[in-house]
């Protein structure tokens, strides 16, 4: 399905989606990475998904990804700063959205985030 047409600052949704592809296609198993972005309208906003095959996360840390310098994998395994997911829910609020993740240990993420209809950059 086509994506949406949305009304938010363009580096800003550049750095969204870099930063969420990016964590789907680091974060992965031996498979080779599956990344899909999808979107429905609810209401008022749109609800994004970005939903990859990669390692998962253990639902215990749901909250704690979204917090700065927070990693749950040692740098030698997986390189990265741990201030990615911090960055996107930073961003997402800035746009009057929510950010959250469903996941499962092994099978992969589905980050999702909300923005509203109608904003004026």
């Amino acid at each position: 399905d086509p994506l949406p047409t949305i009304s938010a600052n363009p580096q800003h949704m550049v750095e969204l989606f870099q930063n969420l592809i990016s964590n789907g296609i680091k974060f992965r198993s031996e498979a080779t990475p599956e990344i899909h972005i999808e979107a429905k309208l609810q209401e008022s906003k749109w609800l994004i998904g970005v939903r990859d095959n990669g390692i998962g996360i253990p639902t215990k840390y749901a909250e704690r990804i979204f917090s700065i310098f927070q990693r749950l994998h040692g740098r030698s395994k997986y390189p990265g700063t741990g201030i990615g997911l911090a960055i996107c829910q930073k961003i997402v609020q800035c746009h009057g959205g929510n950010i959250w993740v469903e996941s499962e240990s092994g099978v992969g993420s589905r980050f999702y985030f909300t923005l509203p209809i109608h904003q004026s950059w």
